[in-house]
């Protein structure tokens, strides 16, 4: 069964090493001395899994909205120093409403 690293940190150390225990490498030897932090790093080693937690971002299109983000930029900085301070506002609103669909659309 191919593990992800957030699946593993939910386990207990009886379960990491239950796991550490059919797994053949250098990484895990004396896995029944290790702690829950040092045997998950073991296990990432032995079993290839990339520590860091990668997140997908699902049913938008992230480069689409990123790219709208950076010319509502350019327009924002465009704006910045004049007097057109209602649409400034508008502007900072609706890259802040882009950026929290970009987050509500991560897979964790």
């Amino acid at each position: 069964m191919p593990y992800k690293y957030h699946d593993l940190t939910l386990k207990t150390v009886a379960e990491l090493r239950e796991i550490a225990k059919d797994v053949e490498h250098e990484a895990v030897k004396g896995y029944t001395q290790l702690n829950k932090e040092h045997l998950l790093k073991a296990l990432c080693v032995a079993l290839k899994i990339d520590v860091k937690e990668h997140h997908e971002v699902v049913g938008i299109d992230k480069a689409a909205v990123k790219l709208q983000i950076r010319e509502l930029k350019k327009q924002r900085d465009a704006l910045i120093g004049k007097d057109k301070s209602a649409e400034l506002r508008r502007i900072k609103r609706k890259i802040h409403r882009l950026k929290r669909e970009i987050r509500k659309a991560l897979e964790a």
